[in-house]
């Protein structure tokens, strides 16, 4: 295969790393993606660092022995928090991880230097967070929440409900306190709770999503490596399920839009 046809692939532990495929569709329409949901065991958040690094080394040898991707991309903030170093290692096509491009993207905003990161469980409690920021900006102030349930919200499609509404005014408390001025939605799932999470956080605090910045940071490696793809076929986007490729087709044409128009099982 020519090396610009291989796809650019992805992970994500159900619908949330869409945000990022969405925006690499939007600023690379070229290209040829593979997307894969591991539905069938999100969350990943509550998991054990061990077990969430397992998948996603599962996951990644799969995606390159299948589809020989020209690179991957961890659409997942808890899997690139424990795994992303091991994937790197792992194999001889860029691995990128939604983190650093999160957080740069974050720093770039804030005035006060006061910000927020909201994430799962498993993301909080690994300190990446903490620690690049620590490395890239010692000077900010960074205060870290873990939301437990919004992920499950998400993948439910309840993303306007009441009783989502509730839940973030009770998470979303200790960022609130800490009066940050913007907030990282550190969790490829977050995006999708953005205008719920705005009407608790106020009209003053910038809400940052890593997909964009993700994106541009795909952009960057295609053109390092010149890979690059450029006119010929229409681009392939393949989507790939671990759960109910009914649901997940459902859900994930809501999400990303047209372009999800079919959904492939895949059984571990």
């Amino acid at each position: 295969m020519d090396p610009a046809d291989r796809p650019v692939a992805m992970f994500d532990s159900g619908f949330g790393g869409l945000t990022v495929a969405r925006a690499v569709i939007d600023l690379l329409p070229d290209e040829n993606i593979v997307y894969f949901g591991d539905t069938a065991r999100y969350p990943y958040g509550p998991r054990s660092h061990d077990e969430v690094r397992g998948f996603a080394c599962q996951i990644t040898e799969w995606l390159v022995r299948t589809h020989d991707p020209k690179m991957i991309v961890v659409a997942c903030n808890t899997a690139s928090a424990v795994a992303l170093d091991e994937l790197q290692a792992m194999v001889d096509i860029p691995v990128i991880g939604v983190l650093e491009p999160g957080l740069r993207s974050l720093l770039e905003v804030t005035v006060t230097g006061r910000v927020g990161m909201i994430g799962t469980v498993g993301t909080v409690a690994s300190g990446a967070y903490q620690q690049l920021s620590a490395e890239l900006a010692p000077g900010i102030t960074l205060t870290c929440a873990a939301c437990p349930g919004f992920v499950e919200f998400v993948e439910r499609g309840e993303t306007r409900s009441d009783q989502v509404h509730v839940l973030a005014e009770r998470l979303l408390a200790p960022v609130q306190e800490a009066k940050v001025d913007s907030l990282l939605l550190g969790c490829t799932h977050y995006p999708f709770l953005a205008r719920t999470i705005g009407d608790v956080m106020g009209r003053d605090v910038v809400l940052v999503s890593s997909a964009d910045e993700t994106a541009f940071e795909v952009q960057r490696a295609i053109t390092e490596t010149g890979t690059g793809r450029r006119g010929g076929p229409a681009p392939t986007r393949r989507f790939v399920s671990s759960g109910d490729v009914e649901t997940f087709a459902r859900l994930g044409r809501q999400l990303l839009g047209p372009e999800l128009d079919a959904v492939e099982a895949h059984q571990w």
